[in-house]
């Protein structure tokens, strides 16, 4: 970095990056050759790492806000440089084999980062994503970086007709599509729907995995208080942007890396606000993967754990009534972290450079609360239409792992989502050795009321561990088969799923789990208040514990498990490395 050679007094966060400059005059002449300056290569660099691309509304307006943080950086003395790994989206991908690229393209992106982070020493680091694997895979490779971090949300976009998200009328309307699509009314429905669904860039409007972890990002401390869900169209996330770049520059100042942040505390926290706004079950994958890049012990089973003692206050789509824009109206992840306080550890450090408990009296001081209370107004609203005071809660928490004899290392539900009539099930299971071929079943009306749909090598080693929106979607759509068909697989599921959808079966088939053993016809049990998912008979016998534990040892003598085909590329670097889902599934 031009003449400046490091004398031992640096800063942890500066990681001698200057010295490290000084080294190879080539450095600078080939910054100089971009378009810097010579006193740009004085100053205190920052990466600036987006996912802008035309991927999807949640990615395709990163530029404009990148431009606010560069701006942010450059005010506070520093000197941003812009990189770009654009992001891939869940809802283009569903119905083809690109699902099975999805979670896979979290690791690419982690990947990316780090690489784009390691090859030159940076000071700091802002990174700027909207949506489901882009998102952990920004924590994930900030973890790998351990640099000054703030990470910019990409907020939330408006609401679909009728106050709803893209996903309220897309099962009713793919079935309807899938049994008459020459139908004009169903082509004219379909058509409306597609004008109106998504009307601006932003996440989706409900409480799916790009909501979830945008307001987990904030409430683990390195998004800027008050930033997850703004809707994206508005002014309020220009200034986020802009304030994100003099933040990493304040933490730079400080030394505060991305480790002193994101600690086991803060983690706790996180858990306990998912808990507290219904959050997705793909967050039981990404927080204890993002836990493992930083050497910390988290067990899914936390979530449980913590899901016993935490109220589920937002009232979001999908488990409530109202768009995510709402839940910003209403004071965001700061007015549930408010509520929540007395559970919340307040003493952890964020990215302001300040404690939480110091962020919420700030905001408190600032008017924050009331601010846009207002726009709720416009709506008809008000804030406890949107947080629901903890003496109208009817349960605690949201999600449950749930064990048994083909889940011995776990299976994850969001019970939030499940009508109490089918928390508790008993009934034959379906069993299906693809998402496909179910969900053809539900579209063909070869599934019968009651039935267990097992899906099975749709885990991470399976088949990259895609989710099963389409046919959760189907179900729930076909009047005859919603509130009594429950789907019981090794794969994911949307954010967005509703009903009994029980998924993350740990081991999965692929990894000879006993999913991969059992037939059409062997009795499935779950019961979500004792926690338990097991087969309790086989072929429609009812049977002890030891005599199903003795048939499946009989069948895995004659069974093969299904052969996964010849795999090229990222996706069989993904699935041959891929760890158990209950351990985040990651490689």
């Amino acid at each position: 970095m031009g003449d400046y050679k490091c004398n031992g007094s640096c800063t942890t966060a500066c990681n001698c990056s200057q010295n490290e400059r000084f080294l190879w005059p080539q450095f600078d002449a080939l910054q100089l050759a971009i378009g810097w300056t010579e006193s740009d290569i004085q100053k205190k660099q920052v990466l600036v790492e987006d996912v802008l691309g035309d991927s999807h509304p949640g990615s395709a307006h990163l530029g404009r806000l990148s431009e606010q943080v560069q701006i942010g950086v450059y005010e506070s003395g520093g000197k941003p440089g812009r990189f770009h790994t654009t992001d891939i989206c869940d809802g283009c991908a569903q119905g083809h084999d690109g699902m099975n690229y999805i979670l896979a393209s979290r690791e690419s992106i982690a990947d990316m980062v780090e690489l784009h982070g390691r090859f030159v020493p940076w000071d700091g680091l802002v990174l700027l994503s909207s949506c489901d694997k882009s998102i952990p895979g920004h924590l994930k490779a900030a973890a790998r970086l351990n640099l000054p971090t703030v990470f910019v949300p990409g907020g939330s976009m408006r609401p679909s007709r009728n106050m709803t998200s893209d996903i309220d009328e897309i099962g009713d309307l793919t079935l309807r599509q899938e049994r008459d699509r020459d139908n004009p009314a169903v082509k004219r429905d379909v058509r409306n729907y597609k004008l109106t669904a998504c009307p601006s860039v932003g996440a989706c409007q409900m409480y799916g995995t790009a909501s979830t972890m945008q307001s987990l990002a904030e409430a683990m401390g390195v998004a800027l208080p008050g930033s997850a869900l703004a809707p994206a169209t508005m002014r309020d996330i220009d200034t986020y942007a802009r304030n994100a770049g003099k933040a990493v520059m304040n933490l730079i100042q400080k030394g505060i890396t991305f480790d002193q942040i994101v600690t086991k505390e803060a983690l706790i926290n996180t858990i306990i606000i998912h808990c507290a706004v219904g959050g997705s079950t793909n967050a039981m994958i990404h927080i204890p993967d993002l836990a493992r890049e930083l050497g910390i012990d988290l067990p899914v089973e936390l979530f449980d754990e913590i899901n016993h003692k935490i109220p589920h206050i937002a009232n979001i789509l999908p488990s409530g009534k109202y768009p995510t824009e709402c839940m910003w109206f209403a004071g965001g992840i700061p007015a549930v972290q408010w509520r929540m306080r007395k559970h919340l550890n307040l003493d952890v450090m964020t990215c302001t450079g300040m404690t939480l408990g110091e962020n919420l009296e700030c905001l408190a001081k600032d008017d924050f609360f009331e601010r846009n209370v207002g726009y709720l107004a416009n709506y008809k609203l008000n804030v406890d239409d949107v947080l629901l005071p903890e003496e109208k809660i009817k349960e605690n928490g949201s999600v449950a792992v749930l064990k048994g004899n083909i889940a011995t290392e776990g299976a994850v539900v969001k019970y939030a989502a499940i009508a109490e009539n089918m928390r508790v099930h008993e009934e034959p299971a379906r069993v299906f050795d693809s998402e496909e071929d179910c969900y053809y079943a539900v579209i063909d009306k070869k599934v019968k009321p009651g039935d267990v749909l097992i899906i099975r090598y749709e885990g991470p080693r399976g088949s990259g561990m895609p989710e099963m929106l389409m046919t959760t979607e189907a179900i729930v759509s076909d009047k005859d088969l919603s509130g009594t068909v429950s789907l019981v697989t090794d794969g994911r599921f949307s954010g967005a799923t509703r009903g009994p959808a029980i998924g993350h079966v740990s081991p999965e088939a692929a990894a000879g789990g006993e999913i991969a053993y059992i037939k059409d016809g062997d009795i499935i049990c779950f019961d979500i208040p004792k926690r338990t998912l097991n087969v309790v008979g086989c072929e429609g016998e009812k049977m002890s514990p030891e005599q199903v534990a003795a048939v499946f040892e009989q069948r895995k003598k004659v069974m093969q498990l299904k052969s996964l085909g010849v795999r090229k590329g990222v996706f069989k670097k993904y699935t041959e490395h891929a760890r158990s889902a209950m351990q985040g599934a990651g490689m």
